[in-house]
């Protein structure tokens, strides 16, 4: 079976609570199966013109690639940012039983 419908994306907060809200709205509407919330991120960017330094939460949101669009659209929608980070990679391998569980719980409900 190949993994190719799946995807690892990520997508960083400015704090826990927006990270908190974006990962209970994401897997309460089966768009990812499982939102890690990783404190304490330092990211370093260009933003007009300027060289920005801020601590971030990073989210690495499970989900499949046909929930893809719908959850870039949730994102952008919930997102505290003018332009959210949304990155996705696609999921090589992994255990046959954890990635069979990520589809399930990304799929709608019958």
């Amino acid at each position: 079976m190949t993994n190719d419908d799946l995807l690892l994306t990520l997508c960083t907060c400015p704090d826990r609570e927006s990270a908190q809200r974006l990962a209970t709205t994401l897997v309460e509407a089966r768009l990812a199966a499982c939102v890690n919330i990783l404190p304490g991120a330092l990211s370093v960017f260009s933003w007009e013109g300027r060289t920005e330094q801020v601590d971030e939460v990073l989210l690495m949101i499970k989900t499949g690639s046909a929930q893809f669009d719908e959850l870039q659209r949730r994102v952008t929608q919930l997102h505290p940012y003018e332009v959210p980070e949304i990155i996705a990679i696609p999921i090589a391998d992994g255990l046959p039983a954890y990635l069979d569980w990520l589809r399930a719980c990304t799929r709608s409900k019958p």
